[in-house]
């Protein structure tokens, strides 16, 4: 029962014939999905978060960023409970944000409550290596304790981290 109260359903609309299906995607450590971006025409990476950290008071405990691939995946249209649990995605982590901007010197008390959007950006070169981006932003709800407090970070990774990304490259 436990695993079915986690479980969202991920929707796809084929835009020419207007078909849906239905994915299921086990929650890990967080309350929603705020976020879904498309790395190619099957895979995509998801924010997984909870509501805690900077904006509420208290110390942001998950703010992850998973990757799933619905390439062969069941579709769960007319699964439910357990079934449609079992049927779920398989995830892989991307990226622990709170892991990675406390190895940055940003406490969890600092990290936004809500992580809610990402946007692929650029390839740019880093020392001498191609690295594309990945783009976060939190929002605020204009709450006075975080009034300017919109922020945007920036994450490179390689061609390993995500291998069947289409890169934007930036001409320098």
């Amino acid at each position: 029962v436990a695993a079915t109260k986690k479980l969202v359903r991920i929707i796809t609309i084929d835009i020419a014939s207007g078909a849906t299906r239905e994915f299921g995607y086990l929650l890990t450590d967080g309350s929603g999905i705020s976020e879904i971006i498309a790395i190619n025409d099957h895979e995509f990476l998801l924010d997984e978060r909870d509501g805690t950290g900077l904006g509420d008071n208290s110390a942001a405990k998950t703010k992850k960023i998973f990757r799933v691939d619905i390439a062969g995946a069941v579709d769960v249209t007319n699964l439910y409970g357990q079934q449609a649990a079992d049927a779920a995605l398989k995830k892989t982590l991307f990226l622990d944000l709170v892991s990675l901007l406390g190895a940055n010197g940003v406490t969890p008390e600092k990290v936004p409550a809500k992580i809610e959007g990402m946007a692929f950006g650029p390839d740019v070169t880093i020392n001498g290596s191609t690295q594309h981006t990945l783009y976060i932003a939190n929002d605020n709800d204009f709450l006075p304790d975080t009034a300017g407090q919109n922020t945007f970070y920036v994450v490179a990774f390689t061609d390993a981290d995500l291998p069947d990304r289409k890169s934007t490259r930036l001409n320098s």
